[in-house]
């Protein structure tokens, strides 16, 4: 796909996050989350540490010092990262379930989608989530229950979807935001 509006490409590719704890939150990431360290090392007075799960990237997160200890707000609303199945949400919510420094553990719905949200050590608000094969208009936040099976996650999921304006197969609505933003499909 192309897009006609655009001179140039662009896609997104990582995040730097400021730390207090540089080498604590890395811990977190790579053996909460799996992230592989692929370098670290000094910038000047700061610490780096880059952190990926894809081959192709050398780093999505890329972790700084200097984050000050008394600041009281994190500026990042959240890090979104994305699992194929609800298998894999649930791994890793069975998972998060048992990390004394995770905080705000939730489960939720946006119809789009179906998302775990916590904070990290931190308190940076992070979100796995898997599509789900629906849209509908954003802003929505209903809480789910992972417990329940998968049929029952789903159909709950896509009843909350339905109800919502705009609701479509999500391939109808990539095609239609394909439209929009001047993509044309190549193949």
């Amino acid at each position: 796909m192309t897009n006609q509006n655009s001179p140039q490409a662009i896609t997104f590719s990582h995040l730097g996050i400021f730390a207090t704890d540089v080498n604590r939150l890395a811990d977190f990431y790579k053996n909460v989350l799996l992230f592989f360290q692929t370098d670290s090392g000094k910038l000047g007075t700061a610490d780096l540490i880059f952190l990926s799960r894809d081959p192709r990237e050398h780093h999505q997160l890329v972790l700084v010092s200097g984050r000050p200890k008394d600041l009281a707000f994190s500026l990042i609303n959240q890090i979104s990262f994305r699992v194929p199945d609800l298998a894999g949400l649930r791994t890793f919510y069975q998972r998060l379930e048992k990390i004394e420094e995770v905080s705000d553990l939730q489960a939720v719905t946006h119809g789009n989608a179906i998302s775990i949200y916590f904070r990290d050590p931190e308190k940076n608000r992070v979100e796995i989530f898997m599509d789900t094969p629906w849209y509908c208009e954003q802003p929505l936040r209903e809480a789910v229950d992972l417990g329940q099976s998968e049929e029952n996650i789903m159909a709950s999921a896509k009843k909350i979807a339905e109800g919502r304006p705009g609701f479509c197969l999500r391939t109808e609505w990539i095609k239609k935001m394909s439209k929009l933003m001047g993509y044309e499909d190549n193949e």
